[in-house]
């Protein structure tokens, strides 16, 4: 049997018109089928997450205490901290310290794995 004879419909070939009506068809249901799956996992993840996500949201109690010391030592910290700040922008700029004005800073905390930090340590006992 060949090629041709498979592709008899009634004793004639198909056109191209036919041919390529099918081959839409058969694409147009198959992206209907994927699309349809997808939808329905997108929908299952929502409310899994609607359902294992903790909603602990507890008014937390502040107590007012007088903070007055705290703050003059901060402020002298934060002086200290500013000057050492400024020193190593400038050490790496190559500029003068005068041309810089730090405005604000923020401290970040440290959550990098002990990994990178050992990596990190590395890296720069390396240069010096």
């Amino acid at each position: 049997m060949s090629i041709n004879e498979a592709l008899e419909i009634n004793g004639k070939l198909p056109s191209v018109a036919d041919a390529l009506s099918v081959g839409g068809q058969v694409t147009l249901i198959g992206l209907i089928i994927v699309f349809s799956v997808l939808i329905i996992l997108m929908c299952v993840l929502v409310i899994m997450r609607v359902i294992f996500t903790k909603n602990d949201k507890k008014p937390e109690i502040v107590k007012a205490e007088p903070a007055a010391e705290e703050t003059a030592v901060q402020e002298e910290d934060d002086e200290e901290l500013i000057a050492v700040l400024t020193a190593a922008v400038a050490a790496s700029l190559n500029t003068s310290t005068y041309n810089l004005r730090i405005k604000s800073f923020k401290r970040v905390g440290n959550n990098a794995p002990a990994w990178n930090k050992a990596g990190l340590n590395e890296t720069i006992n390396s240069r010096f």
